[in-house]
């Protein structure tokens, strides 16, 4: 049976490279028939507008909101900006597609999944990378048996420092993100995503603080293992504290999944094309003067070629429209996957900063005792 297409009047609040990457896809997407656009910065809204399209511009996020045109929303304002306009929209009823994470605070992100939940609001998250043809070829296998019973997992996340550098720099607490909570949690994300079935009751982690520490007052690296109430585990590390010359854009991923059964390894380094170059290039996160050597296709979003973005936030967008459009299903991460991620990279933070274990699941009054 042919279903019919619901018309979008698509929301974007926020208008980063995230809010303009997932612009330019919603502007080509059939059944988005109008566009509205927040964004305080005046010059940058413009800049955005004019390359969506856009049919409306405010810097008032609830102004656009209170259009009567908007029927979806897109949530891209940096992470620890995505409180506010998330509940404005539990408020109206809107879907929504939400950049990771729900919130940076685990109490916060608490409350809006509540809201979400008591509303019937239909959220998704941002996790990108769930859109990964290798990270979806895993998962098919994973579910179905081809490993049989996963009993541990690895992950090694390396990032150069133009990330957590931007990231301390728009923020006024640092205590707030770490290399878990914004980087680390797309790795285990997807680790979870695998061991859907299975309960994490304990996490274990050290982190270290020798460059950004002592001028940001920031976190290296952290390493931690999550233990499952079968017994399987996963030990997972990220640095996000890499020399700026460090080849990768922004990820470079490596995962070992072991089952009874079977192992699958996955290589998401990008090592497979290396463009070195004489002078500078505006490529992947942050272009920085002292980078002329990079891995091709390391920006997690994806690529611009021949005018359009390539690669998984395009598939991820282009899912998500559909979703709301023809009600067509989408692996996105759910509200509560991103409350449940967000409370283990806490976990995994607290135990390091405890140099002790912590018990799962973490309740948000907890945090603040255990860490005081």
């Amino acid at each position: 049976m042919k279903k019919s297409a619901k018309g979008i009047g698509l929301a974007i609040i926020g208008a980063g490279r995230v809010g303009l990457f997932r612009g330019e896809v919603a502007a080509r997407h059939p059944a988005v028939e109008w566009i509205g656009l927040a964004e305080i910065n005046p010059d940058r809204a413009k800049m955005v507008a004019d390359k969506v399209g856009a049919d409306f511009v405010t810097s008032d996020y609830r102004e656009l909101l209170a259009r009567p045109e908007v029927n979806a929303v897109i949530i891209a304002t940096d992470e620890h900006l995505h409180v506010d306009p998330v509940m404005a929209s539990v408020e109206r009823g809107f879907p929504m597609l939400i950049e990771k994470p729900l919130a940076t605070d685990l109490a916060a992100s608490a409350q809006v999944l509540r809201a979400i939940e008591a509303a019937g609001v239909d959220a998704v998250v941002g996790y990108t990378q769930r859109f990964r043809r290798k990270w979806l070829s895993a998962k098919e296998k994973v579910r179905n048996g081809a490993l049989g019973d996963v009993t541990m997992v690895t992950s090694r996340a390396f990032m150069n420092r133009l990330v957590a550098i931007d990231n301390y720099k728009r923020t006024d607490d640092p205590s707030t993100i770490s290399p878990m909570v914004i980087s680390g949690t797309h790795a285990l994300d997807i680790v979870m995503w695998y061991m859907e079935q299975k309960t994490p009751v304990e996490v274990y982690a050290r982190s270290v603080d020798k460059v950004l520490g002592p001028e940001y007052g920031g976190i290296d690296a952290t390493a931690g293992m999550i233990m499952f109430s079968d017994g399987s585990v996963y030990h997972l590390n990220i640095s996000w504290a890499l020399p700026v010359t460090w080849p990768g854009a922004v990820y470079s991923l490596e995962v070992g999944i072991n089952g009874t059964d079977g192992v699958i390894t996955i290589d998401d380094t990008h090592r497979d094309i290396v463009m070195a170059v004489s002078a500078p290039q505006a490529e992947g996160y942050a272009p920085d003067t002292r980078r002329l050597v990079d891995f091709l296709g390391s920006y997690p979003p994806g690529d611009m070629a021949l005018g359009e973005l390539r690669g998984p936030m395009r598939e991820e967008t282009d899912s998500w429209l559909n979703r709301v459009s023809l009600g067509l299903p989408t692996q996105a991460a759910t509200a509560a996957e991103a409350h449940r991620n967000l409370m283990l990279t806490k976990a995994l933070d607290l135990s390091a900063k405890l140099k002790k274990p912590v018990q799962l699941p973490l309740a948000p009054e907890v945090v603040g005792e255990l860490a005081a």
